[in-house]
């Protein structure tokens, strides 16, 4: 198994899918990486010689990914926060960030359903 910026990659997929499991590594950007670093999208991750994941971690390591882009990301949660926009309220309360509705679903954000009495009518 090889291991890109600290991330297990899968021997048995495509090198193409393989790379999507680095955070921050979507479809695109994994092709264009690949394209870069002149490696072949269908070859096996396990299939991949020294040199050409040598050439790939150089091309990994020009984009943010893992835990800067973590940090990153979780920075500008709490820079909303702290200045009490919008966004950054919705965040605080556990509530959708981007205008979904509330009063239906939402149940990934808002967690288990508290039943309420009297209720039902």
């Amino acid at each position: 198994m090889a291991r890109i910026k600290g991330v297990d990659i899968p021997n048995n997929k495509r090198s193409e899918i393989a790379l999507t499991y680095i955070y921050g590594i979507g479809r695109s950007l994994s092709g264009k990486i690949l394209k870069d670093a002149k490696v072949d999208l269908n070859k096996k991750a396990g299939e991949l010689t020294n040199e050409e994941l040598v050439r790939i971690r150089d091309e990994v390591n020009k984009y943010t990914t893992e835990g800067d882009l973590r940090r990153e990301v979780n920075m500008n949660i709490k820079t909303k926060m702290e200045i009490n926009s919008y966004q950054g309220t919705r965040h605080k309360k556990g509530l959708p960030v981007r205008g979904q509705r509330t009063n239906r679903n939402a149940r990934t954000r808002k967690g288990k359903g508290k039943t309420i009495a009297n209720k039902k009518k």
